[in-house]
């Protein structure tokens, strides 16, 4: 019996130094996902100029979306940074700067969207159909847009100068370009567009209604 209790107890205590590892590694991702953003926009770039560009334009423009998108989360989070505490304090009128939008909701509405679906999608563009990712595209476009809007209201937002002047520039070329061309259907900008409206407005809602109920 006493080695039995004390197999019992040294397989607690592995799986809460596994629990307690595995809490640091989300601990220091929600800290510091953002720092990666400048170094992979340049580096995806460069390897898109020397390799893609010429050899295939439209996938070019596909995969641009990401690094595009990542110099967005880097003017959000790194600098000047505050999207966090600019959207509680501005826009859902919290007194707390990390309540209730906090840096574990950036990691996870930022990193699974922008840092897998963006360059899944670009991937897929290539192996499969390039029509799939035009919805990175108009996500770019409609998220930047958000910003714009933000700002007639309260002002520069984090992410507001990297929308006007990158995302939608890049975004709108993007989907003129898939419009003459090299025209895609119809039915697929109508797709991509509504894949980029529902996640947009999945965004929207959750944020503008779910975490304003968590304030008021």
């Amino acid at each position: 019996m006493g080695g039995h209790a004390l197999r019992i107890t040294l397989l607690k205590q592995v799986v809460v130094v596994k629990f307690m590892k595995k809490c640091s590694i989300i601990s220091w991702l929600e800290e510091y996902w953002p720092v990666s953003t400048p170094f992979l926009a340049v580096y995806v770039t460069v390897l898109l100029v020397l390799f893609v560009f010429k050899e295939n334009f439209p996938l070019f423009l596909i995969w641009l979306q990401t690094p595009v998108y990542w110099v967005h989360q880097f003017e959000e989070y790194i600098y000047p940074g505050g999207f966090v505490e600019f959207f509680n304090k501005k826009v859902l009128g919290s007194k707390q700067g990390d309540w209730p939008l906090t840096k574990t909701h950036a990691l996870w509405i930022n990193v699974p969207i922008i840092f897998i679906g963006f360059p899944l999608s670009a991937v897929l563009a290539s192996l499969v159909d390039i029509s799939i990712g035009i919805w990175t595209a108009y996500f770019s476009i409609l998220n930047a847009l958000s910003h714009v809007g933000m700002f007639f209201k309260h002002g520069y937002n984090p992410g507001l100068v990297a929308s006007a002047l990158l995302n939608i520039p890049v975004g709108a070329y993007t989907v003129y370009y898939f419009a003459t061309s090299h025209p895609l259907s119809l039915g697929a900008h109508i797709i991509g567009f509504l894949v980029a409206l529902a996640i947009q407005g999945a965004l929207m809602v959750w944020g503008l209604k779910f975490m304003k109920a968590k304030v008021t």
